[in-house]
């Protein structure tokens, strides 16, 4: 099992070295280390990291929590095999060389990109979020938006059905942590309404990370690319077909 774990630890030599050996004594098998943020003597570090699956994760974070300094942010199921930006200008060529289909190729790439659950993208009029304090479930294929609220223009795989999103205004790139504490990050592709929405789910024992802020610049790097490149067509996918 490939899992994701975020760490806030003290920047100093030394520190590092220390998380990766409590990582290893507990049983996880390192594969890429990505630094986030380094600032005020602190580092907020992603491992990825090989876990046995018939291990229970309470061990590993048992292990960290015993390290002065260091706090455990979030430990989640990742997807895939750990990728860095290098792939992003590889899925911007994929969504370049077949644009017809370039909005679902962003949509189904990015959870793989971002360790993350699913992504949705979503046609959010612009005053959704200041008509009503209240989540409002979408629904799971295609419709008009007659009533003004949020419609799906296209869902990754693993999205759960009928999605049910936080408030969300189309202004900027940013995180948000939604009902049951589900973790999201939005940008918007400035058309249509159209937003990106990006999500993360906690699993049992394992609490998800919020999107660090360069996760969200990350999203939106690529939503603005995606823009550029599918240009009128972002248009046409904000307003479903009728049948």
């Amino acid at each position: 099992m490939l899992l994701r774990v975020r760490v806030t630890l003290p920047d100093r030599p030394g520190a590092l070295g220390q998380v990766a050996r409590t990582l290893g004594v507990a049983g996880a098998d390192i594969v890429q280390v990505v630094v986030l943020e380094r600032l005020g003597g602190r580092a907020v570090d992603d491992f990825t990291v090989v876990w046995p699956g018939a291990s229970r994760v309470e061990r590993l974070l048992a292990g960290l929590a015993a390290i002065p300094g260091v706090q455990v942010d979030g430990v989640w199921k990742a997807i895939g095999a750990p990728v860095n930006g290098g792939h992003d200008a590889e899925l911007l060529a994929q969504v370049a060389a077949n644009p017809a289909d370039g909005l679902a190729t962003l949509v189904d790439a990015v959870p793989g990109l971002l360790a993350a659950d699913w992504a949705a993208a979503a046609v959010v009029p612009a005053d959704w979020a200041a008509r009503s304090g209240a989540p409002r479930p979408l629904p799971a294929e295609p419709t008009l938006n007659l009533g003004g609220d949020a419609t799906i223009a296209y869902a990754s795989w693993r999205a759960p059905g009928p999605l049910q999103l936080p408030e969300i205004t189309p202004l900027r790139a940013r995180p948000i942590t939604g009902p049951e504490g589900i973790r999201y990050a939005v940008a918007p592709f400035g058309r249509a309404g159209l937003v990106l929405v990006v999500a993360r789910q906690d699993d049992d024992e394992m609490p998800a990370a919020g999107f660090h802020i360069t996760e969200v610049d990350r999203v939106a790097q690529l939503v603005r690319a995606a823009a550029v490149i599918l240009g009128d067509r972002l248009d046409a996918a904000a307003v479903p077909a009728v049948m």
